[in-house]
């Protein structure tokens, strides 16, 4: 059985309950489950107490990413083979981890299990902890959308290749019309050079305004809150199945999670 005991706030400093964020992307391969677990360590390295969700729920990936080899997962909570508090499971970077199983097609779609036993989850979970980040699936499936509703904030991921921002917008479009969004963070990773985070960012607003605020009552505003360099030591890091916050703390790609955690808990 876990145990929580993160690194506190300080004094006084604990919120109620939780913040939650929902970090997604239209397509895969870019960087998402990469940017939640270093995310989470740089909310961890400020004193927040931080568990990640692996919302991708029968893909999931973010034990590979963790090194981590789980013998409870979310699966065996949904069935009653075991408690929430035996899935909770320390993760490196001084963060926790509630890991899905993989393979698992009974999770593809959005049945009223699946469904009650996540607001379930998500409701035990908001009052132990500072941020509570789901990492869900990639697209629009009900699953993921499903999951994204459950948080008061959602990051989209998405890199400048243009399928990339052609799927990011897509994700968007069906947040504002779906879900009522009105304010959608961006994160841009694998950019070349500093400041192309801006130009998509500036690229995905104008197609926003221009096809999806119409007839809107209030319009879409992206909010650029980071962009992430391509950077070896990401690679590296991947490759070692380690956080970059660890093994690359000073790398330039770190930075720019530590900048984007700052910018969250602003």
């Amino acid at each position: 059985m876990s145990t929580i005991t993160a690194t506190a706030t300080k004094p006084g400093a604990r919120r109620a309950v939780a913040r939650t964020l929902a970090v997604t992307s239209g397509k895969g391969g870019v960087g998402k489950t990469f940017v939640t677990a270093n995310l989470a360590a740089a909310l961890a390295a400020r004193g927040e107490r931080v568990l990640v969700l692996d919302a991708d729920l029968g893909l999931a990936n973010l034990d590979v990413v963790l090194n981590l080899y789980p013998k409870i997962t979310l699966h065996d909570v949904f069935t009653d083979k075991a408690t929430l508090e035996d899935a909770i499971l320390p993760a490196p970077g001084g963060f926790f981890v509630l890991l899905a199983g993989s393979g698992l097609v009974e999770y593809s779609r959005l049945t009223p299990e699946v469904r009650d036993k996540l607001l379930q989850i998500i409701d035990q979970v908001k009052p132990r902890f500072d941020w509570v980040l789901l990492d869900t699936g990639a697209g629009i499936s009900d699953v993921v959308l499903f999951a994204i509703s459950l948080a008061e904030q959602v990051l989209v991921v998405a890199t400048p290749e243009p399928t990339s921002m052609t799927d990011a917008y897509a994700t968007i479009k069906v947040l504002a019309t779906q879900q009522e969004r009105r304010h959608i963070g961006l994160l841009v990773n694998q950019v070349q050079q500093l400041g192309e985070g801006k130009t998509v960012r500036n690229q995905l607003q104008q197609v926003v305004q221009r096809f999806v605020d119409v007839g809107l009552p209030q319009p879409v505003k992206l909010e650029l809150l980071g962009e992430v360099r391509s950077d070896n030591a990401v690679r590296e890091s991947v490759r070692r199945r380690q956080l970059l916050m660890e093994v690359y703390p000073g790398s330039e790609a770190a930075q720019a999670i530590r900048a984007l955690a700052a910018k969250l808990c602003e």
